[in-house]
């Protein structure tokens, strides 16, 4: 199974120069970013309506073949107190069922404030509330995804690459 609870053995596996998808799960909607193939940026891409999990997983999957993808990052909605919930479970089964359907490396980061930050970094841009509501998720999802990127690099840089 290629589903990787850290980040360090996340980025182990990943293959050189592809680009990675940040996802925030939510009960309607995924928030997708996409990282450019150096692992510096995370951009805000789009916002998939979920319906059953097959159209879902396949979206997504038609997201990572359009884009070259090298690995997947599910944001893991843990409790403020850091303890797992019922959301976490289902973040956790959606990994694991996507997982069965492709061999891209799959690997979670605690997203408990993504959705905060990007409702700020929204509001200080002045976007409207029809605006926010449209890009909240995927923001939210560019959060996740650059909160790895920066893990990752400082990884790069303590090990010397």
């Amino acid at each position: 199974m290629s589903v990787f609870e850290t980040i360090e053995d996340f980025a182990a596996v990943l293959p050189p120069m592809r680009a990675l998808a940040g996802l925030d799960l939510g009960e309607k909607t995924i928030g997708v970013a996409i990282s450019d193939r150096l692992w510096s940026v995370a951009t805000p891409s789009e916002t998939i309506r979920r319906s059953k999990f097959t159209e879902d997983a396949a979206a997504l999957l038609a997201i990572a073949k359009a884009r070259e993808l090298g690995g997947l990052i599910l944001g893991l909605p843990r409790n403020m107190d850091g303890s797992e919930g019922a959301r976490c479970q289902s973040t956790r089964a959606f990994a694991r069922n996507l997982s069965r359907l492709t061999e891209l490396p799959i690997g979670f980061w605690d997203e408990r404030l993504s959705t905060v930050a990007a409702e700020r970094a929204l509001l200080e841009a002045d976007t409207s509330r029809k605006r926010r509501k449209e890009v909240i998720d995927h923001v939210a999802a560019g959060y996740i995804l650059q909160g790895v990127l920066d893990r990752m690099q400082h990884l790069r840089w303590e090990s010397g690459k």
